[in-house]
């Protein structure tokens, strides 16, 4: 299973849906996906709530500019068969910088434009537009 994977799909698919909230299972990994989310502008905010004891749910408000999710586009790069590793010089970018691709580092998840100010590479996570 590609967790990552399924959580890009629900975001895609909820921005495609024109819905307000979507929700999910959490896990670290998504907590910090949807920080970088928020902080790039690409989502208003995002809450994680436990529902029973052990299990959590992460759930993000979408952003919508005039009807227009500013999500256009959301794509799995690294997957469980294929990993993508860049260094801090070879990090792709999006769109002419319009959009951000997503990194995990030796210094937590980040963007690419963070990765690239940090001097840090890693594996390519996602590309978002």
């Amino acid at each position: 299973m590609d967790t990552i994977g399924d959580f890009l799909t629900i975001i895609r698919n909820a921005s495609a849906a024109s819905k307000p909230v979507c929700s999910a299972f959490s896990s670290r990994m998504r907590e910090k996906l949807a920080e970088v989310l928020q902080k790039n502008g690409f989502i208003w905010s995002y809450s994680v709530e436990e529902t029973r004891p052990g299990v959590k749910k992460i759930s993000l408000s979408l952003k919508y500019v005039k009807g227009v999710a500013a999500i256009q586009g959301i794509g799995r790069c690294s997957r469980p068969g294929c990993r993508l590793y860049y260094a801090h010089n070879a990090i792709p970018r999006v769109y002419n910088n319009l959009g951000i691709c997503i990194l995990t580092t030796s210094k937590g998840i980040l963007s690419g434009k963070e990765a690239v100010q940090n001097h840090v590479g890693g594996e390519l996570l996602c590309k978002v537009w």
